[in-house]
């Protein structure tokens, strides 16, 4: 009997774990970019934690194994920044990055006033681009140079309007 990918809430727990794997995925965004020094590769433990602590961070467990996370938080005007979308390269390209786009989207629509999402990617991480425009994201504004071999692509999508039971 197989067992099935949940996605919940990350714990203060599961900091260590999450750092794990977003440096084993960062890997070939490194690669392709010849750039080890990436912002997810270099990022702290304790600057994990402190994410953990002020946003928005799911995780998508197998049994006990974190093997996807991403992580959001939503600005005074109603952008949701989402960040660090990561899926363990075993599960990828079966569904599990959408699965948890759409549920940090859900989350910070429900906790917050989200009006747009916006996230980031590599100017030639064709996976990432072609995944966030099936799901509806646009590309916003031209790619932003970050150094000589890096541009980031700003991508944005409407949230749902935000709906309200009546009440007698």
């Amino acid at each position: 009997m197989g067992m099935s990918v949940t996605i919940s809430t990350a714990n203060p727990d599961d900091a260590e774990k999450i750092l794990k794997l977003q440096y084993l995925c960062y890997q070939s965004e490194a690669e392709l970019y010849g750039d080890y020094t990436i912002e997810p590769l270099t990022q702290t433990f304790e600057a994990l934690r402190a994410e953990l602590a002020e946003g928005c961070v799911l995780v998508a467990r197998l049994g006990d194994e974190v093997v996807g996370s991403v992580r959001g938080v939503v600005d005074a005007d109603g952008t949701a920044r989402i960040a660090k979308l990561i899926v363990h390269p075993r599960m990828q390209r079966h569904g599990l990055g959408g699965r948890l786009l759409h549920a940090v989207e859900e989350r910070l629509t429900a906790e917050s006033e989200a009006k747009r999402y916006r996230l980031y990617t590599g100017h030639r991480s064709d996976l990432n681009l072609r995944l966030y425009r099936k799901l509806g994201y646009e590309q916003v504004g031209d790619a932003e140079p970050i150094n000589r071999r890096l541009s980031l692509v700003t991508m944005e999508k409407d949230a749902p309007p935000q709906t309200f039971a009546a009440t007698a």
